[in-house]
């Protein structure tokens, strides 16, 4: 959310109504792709629904599936990679800045640290964390009321859906439930490595997840090529 004002903003489906309005303003009626990370997924959900028309394709990176924390499918964390060693040489400001490190070697952990100093940690600070907070804990406010695909009403349209092994905000069982609305969800769940955060590192950013962006991108087009076709 990062220097977005709150605005009028009071819960997610007043959040999701702003997203809407851009929608309808700026994009509408052209077609497009459309992607969303943690909480952000969980809105694509929603606009693939409401304008699932428009909507060519569907990314859904770590993905918000239950708002209710208690109602979530989470192990505990544990690290792909442990070196308590390493660990304990890193000041202890910085290993409560930097939380759970999934993998605890010296070249993933500074990319790690770079990731959190130069994306994470500005646009959080930079947010208005009190308004946020309010949303964020009551969970009546956290949850959306608009409808989504499931089962019965599913997205036809390519869909790539990415979980980490280690993510212990969102999970990754939980996302195994969308495979039924999403028929056509290239999915990777559980990818080894990789957190809430993914990708991180050269070897899951390179070798992974962008080989996924990109098979997820050919899909897209190639059922727009196919859908032009039989107009």
């Amino acid at each position: 959310m990062g220097q977005t004002p709150i605005g009028q903003a009071k819960d997610l489906d007043s959040m999701l109504a702003s997203v809407e309005s851009f929608i309808e303003d700026q994009i509408l009626p052209s077609k497009f792709i459309h992607t969303g990370s943690s909480c952000g997924a969980y809105f694509a959900r929603a606009l693939a629904y409401k304008y699932e028309n428009y909507v060519e394709g569907l990314l859904l990176r770590v993905p918000l599936v239950e708002p209710a924390n208690e109602k979530r499918d989470l192990d505990p964390f544990v690290p792909a990679i442990a070196d308590p060693k390493l660990l304990a040489s890193l000041p202890t400001a910085e290993r409560q800045r930097l939380g759970g490190i999934a993998v605890q070697t010296p070249k993933y952990i500074d990319a790690f640290r770079k990731r959190m100093m130069e994306d994470v940690l500005p646009d959080v600070e930079a947010s208005d964390s009190m308004a946020l907070d309010v949303i964020r804990d009551d969970p009546n406010m956290y949850r959306l009321t608009a409808q989504l695909h499931d089962e019965k009403s599913t997205f036809d349209k390519p869909t790539l859906i990415v979980t980490g092994r280690q993510d212990g905000v969102t999970g990754y069982r939980d996302a195994w439930n969308l495979l039924k609305c999403y028929p056509r969800a290239g999915v990777f769940f559980g990818l080894d490595r990789a957190d809430h955060g993914l990708p991180v590192d050269e070897s899951d950013r390179k070798v992974f997840f962008e080989a996924l962006v990109l098979d997820w991108l050919r899909r897209v087009e190639e059922t727009r090529r196919i859908a032009a076709a039989a107009e």
